[in-house]
């Protein structure tokens, strides 16, 4: 009896192993916000953020600005054109780090999800851009 219920543990475990893990995909109407900008995290209380408004265009805030542009997407291939942002000028630290991330948003290549559905936005070299997906509240 031992024997078989051995068995037949060790059988659903092994179905388990074998289920396929779900495929998370960048979806339009999906916010994130950004928690690093390649090997450097974000100013205190500063927000960044980016939205897939449709399938071709993303916006969001850029820590003082906002921003938007036009995106293509194909596979795991991302990448972001015509960048713009309105004009408003804040303190020089959240400027310049308004300018390193939208530098990186250029340089994007493609994206992938890490552990807890972080997103990755990878340049040509170096380290992603790191967001997080923006719970909505019905």
């Amino acid at each position: 009896m031992k024997k078989i219920l051995l068995i037949s543990c060790a059988a659903a475990l092994s179905a388990c192993r074998s289920l396929p893990e779900p495929q998370l995909q960048l979806q339009s109407t999906q916010s994130y916000q950004v928690e690093w900008i390649g090997e450097r995290p974000l100013i205190d209380r500063s927000m960044l953020t980016l939205t897939l408004v449709d399938q071709q265009r993303a916006a969001g805030l850029a820590g003082c600005n906002n921003w938007m542009a036009e995106y293509q997407l194909s596979g795991n291939q991302f990448s972001l054109h015509n960048i713009a942002t309105t004009r408003k000028l804040c303190a020089p630290a959240l400027m310049e780090q308004e300018q390193r991330f939208l530098a990186a948003l250029a340089n994007v290549q493609r994206w992938s999800f890490a552990e807890h559905q972080q997103l990755l936005l990878w340049p040509a070299t170096g380290a992603p851009i790191k967001l997080w997906p923006i719970e909505h509240n019905q």
